[in-house]
């Protein structure tokens, strides 16, 4: 029988933790299975970390990581993995909609041959804003993995512990597990989970966060925005030389030149916002090289409990 490890990013979980811990320990016990449970606590600011503390104090198989900040919940994730000491790893957050009960259906999945196994939704309960920005980053998502695939990741999630090593030397702040496991395999699978409303408290995501983190998927992970902004120069240099052409063709024809500095405007202003637009881009892309010069670390963590069995 294959060993468990589940790596949970707890970001102000407090209301959550204690019955999701029970939810894990019952379902994984009930399969006779051997694992250890890896919270990853992210500076949330409530009491997640004394309760870790509480559950790593009264369970050997209960290990707990404290990040020195907030560093996001992909580079928690990344932490978890990362300290993970057992032959499969499974990701759920800590809210609990995504129920352990699932867990046992991934796993037999995951024993027909692959490499990594998602629990995709049946029907996602967030809010309108978290299920826009979802859908935008699926899309970029899709772009930076290559695969239609991409359109059923989840949070909930198992596959196996030896895929690190193909991201094991990856130091950026900019994290995205999902395109990380795509460099070591391209043996995904997915099948349909419950997936639960929201018991306690409210998401972490805002709005900015939201958004800040499809842009950081599409320029940190993508070739797309280059891509649209290549199509757009291509686009509009035609559209100058179908302007060009008319202009000469009135000029040569009816003998005189197009009137009016309305028209002279618009051209420049639309041209010069194109220019904008696509250097605009490339300075992103040229930030993101020149933070990943500086070799940021993804995480740092400031406290452990539990004992490791490295």
């Amino acid at each position: 029988m294959p060993t468990i490890s589940v790596v949970v990013p707890v970001y102000r979980g407090e209301g959550s933790l204690n019955e999701l811990y029970r939810q894990l320990v019952a379902t994984l016990e009930g399969e006779a299975l051997e694992f250890e449970l890896l919270f990853v606590e992210d500076c949330g600011g409530d009491r997640s970390w004394e309760l870790i503390r509480e559950l790593a104090d009264g369970d050997a198989r209960v290990r707990g990581l404290r990040m020195s900040r907030n560093f996001g919940q992909h580079s928690a994730l990344l932490c978890g993995i990362r300290a993970a000491a057992n032959d499969i790893v499974v990701t759920l957050d800590d809210d609990l909609q995504n129920p352990p009960a699932e867990i046992p259906r991934l796993l037999a999945k995951l024993a027909e041959g692959y490499d990594v196994v998602y629990g995709t939704p049946d029907r996602e309960q967030h809010g309108f804003y978290r299920n826009v920005a979802s859908r935008i980053t699926k899309l970029a998502l899709q772009n930076a993995m290559g695969a239609e695939f991409a359109g059923k990741t989840s949070a909930f999630r198992v596959f196996r512990t030896e895929l690190r090593q193909a991201f094991k030397d990856y130091r950026n702040p900019s994290v995205n597990l999902d395109v990380l496991l795509s460099w070591g395999t391209t043996r995904f699978a997915s099948m349909t989970v419950r997936h639960d409303a929201r018991q306690d408290g409210s998401s972490g995501y805002t709005l900015y966060k939201l958004i800040a983190h499809a842009a950081n998927m599409m320029t940190g992970f993508s070739t797309m925005p280059l891509q649209i902004a290549s199509f757009m120069g291509f686009a509009f240099s035609l559209f100058g030389g179908v302007v060009l052409a008319w202009v000469l063709g009135r000029y040569l024809i009816q003998g005189n030149p197009v009137q009016g500095f309305p028209f002279l405007a618009s051209i420049i202003a639309i041209f010069s916002g194109v220019q904008l637009f696509s250097i605009g881009i490339i300075g992103e892309y040229l930030a993101r090289a020149h933070f990943r010069m500086m070799e940021r670390p993804p995480f740092v963590v400031s406290e452990q409990v539990g004992q490791s069995k490295n």
